[in-house]
């Protein structure tokens, strides 16, 4: 997952020790035999030019012909992805089919892939509480790690802040865990005790905050739907489908009743050419009100790349106007 400062995990151990007196340890937590799983796990390093950075998170093959699913927020913004695969470490090209923001789901085509181990999964529906599980993952972009823990939680919501879009989603239905995630992890398979994948590991990161503390999954069952509403090209809601379109603005947490403050402008981007600069206002899209960040990435994910928009503003003098936009081509949101 793109983030270039990892989370640091403290653990406390605490040790007993009494003369003649034997003492019961602790018994360790379970650790599900991922073997079956690992071969369709893929490594995804991505180059996010915005903000000067580069990341890494973790995919899930889902068919031997390249087709992986990981969160969204691991490929966001990214304008270079490569994937490397464990099972046959090659690595790919990737392409991004499609992703839905607010279930934080993406689908990725590794170009050229064939005969890729495929990971098993699990009806997610008959996880339960108290469930050994295992998270698999390129935790801080190191080595591929095993997290085992316990499920401790079910149909958790929790809101994911995007510094990115500047944009606020919730995440509903999560499998809430007891394990050692890091930044990196994220898009990664959630093992059961079968062996076989019930969920998709997200976790925050310094630029995908997330109000919630501790291990959180997508269930397999959601990841799933969306991704083949995805793949079937069915592209409403939130789901996007393609490659995305950009006005080449940044925006930042400045609030301004009247709407979205633009930061700052990519030069030559569709916003530099129509005249936007930063400390304007967007106050619509296509005569749809945009109050604030969230809003406004729904309403342009709406777009693809070469579509006409129609963008009204408050220049820093608070003047109105009203701009015709043709949207370019830019990393997915």
């Amino acid at each position: 997952m793109p983030s270039p400062t990892p989370v640091i995990a403290a653990l406390a151990l605490t040790i007993a020790s009494l003369v003649a007196v034997p003492t019961a340890s602790a018994e360790p937590v379970p650790v599900a035999d991922t073997t079956a799983v690992e071969p369709g796990v893929v490594r995804i390093d991505t180059d996010l030019p915005v903000q000067g950075a580069v990341g890494s998170g973790t995919g899930v093959v889902l068919r031997p012909d390249g087709i992986a699913l990981t969160n969204n927020h691991v490929i966001r913004g990214a304008a270079d992805i490569t994937a490397t695969d464990v099972g046959t470490g090659r690595s790919y090209p990737v392409d991004v089919v499609g992703y839905d923001r607010k279930n934080d789901v993406a689908v990725l085509r590794l170009r050229g892939a064939s005969n890729l181990p495929v990971a098993p999964t699990a009806d997610s529906s008959t996880v339960r509480i108290g469930d050994p599980v295992t998270g698999v993952g390129f935790p801080g972009g190191g080595p591929l790690t095993r997290s085992p823990g316990t499920v401790r939680a079910l149909g958790q919501n929790v809101t994911a802040d995007d510094d990115f879009t500047g944009s606020s989603e919730q995440l509903d239905g999560l499998i809430g865990f007891d394990a050692d995630t890091l930044p990196g992890d994220s898009g990664g398979p959630l093992v059961d005790s079968t062996g076989r994948v019930v969920g998709i590991v997200t976790v925050g990161s310094q630029t995908y905050r997330m109000t919630n503390a501790g291990g959180f999954a997508i269930p397999i069952n959601q990841a799933l739907a969306t991704a083949e509403a995805i793949q079937a090209g069915n592209a409403s809601g939130s789901v996007h489908v393609g490659p995305t379109g950009i006005l080449g603005i940044g925006i930042n947490d400045d609030r301004d009743p009247a709407g979205v403050v633009v930061q700052g402008v990519l030069r030559g981007s569709p916003a530099d050419l129509a005249g936007l600069a930063g400390g304007d206002v967007i106050t619509g899209i296509d005569a749809v009100p945009t109050p604030d960040g969230t809003v406004l990435t729904d309403v342009l994910d709406r777009h693809h790349p070469g579509d006409p928009v129609t963008v009204d503003y408050l220049d820093r003098a608070r003047t109105a106007h009203s701009i015709p936009v043709r949207l370019a081509a830019g990393p997915p949101n």
